[in-house]
């Protein structure tokens, strides 16, 4: 299997307001403005498709399984990972995940979290669901910067992970 000649993302924007047209959606388009930024460096081709929807768990859950059929390489989604009411991002993920990769996430609560407290209650997940990578950010542009500088140099060797391609260079 060799490696796909461009790497396609989904960006989905969980929130009420923006989707209401109530305020501008800040955080996908900066997650879109880093994945260009970080593989545009590379020389490495990108897709990214970005989407707003309301705070809604099945549309949500419809919208990964459907990206899942299609084989998209990597999903974000910003929003719904803190403690709030209408906080369910990491609940309607995390069942849908073949593969669980918590380090990632692990180690930026802590890493952010050292000078920032609340970064610690960040739900933020990370995983596999077919050969598609999910990451659940927060809902904030502060905190996708934080996420995708961490995130983002891991993706290819993830993409190659998942599809059985050796690059362990021992």
């Amino acid at each position: 299997m060799n490696f796909p000649d461009k790497i396609r993302f989904a960006v989905i924007t969980l929130s009420d307001r923006a989707s209401r047209g109530e305020y501008e959606d800040l955080s996908g388009p900066a997650i879109t403005s880093h994945i260009n930024e970080f593989f545009g460096a590379k020389s490495i081709t990108v897709e990214v498709e970005n989407i707003i929807i309301p705070d809604d768990p099945q549309r949500l859950s419809a919208l990964l399984l459907e990206y899942r059929s299609q084989s998209i390489e990597v999903v974000f989604t910003t929003g719904g990972t803190g403690l709030g009411p209408r906080d369910f991002t990491p609940d309607v993920v995390k069942p849908l995940l073949d593969k669980e990769i918590p380090g990632v996430m692990e180690m930026i609560r802590v890493k952010y979290g050292m000078d920032k407290p609340a970064a610690l209650v960040s739900r933020s997940i990370a995983g596999v669901t077919g050969k598609t990578l999910v990451y659940c950010l927060p809902g904030s542009k502060k905190a996708v910067a934080e996420y995708c500088h961490e995130i983002l140099p891991t993706i290819v060797h993830s993409i190659k992970m998942i599809m059985g391609i050796d690059d362990h260079n021992c």
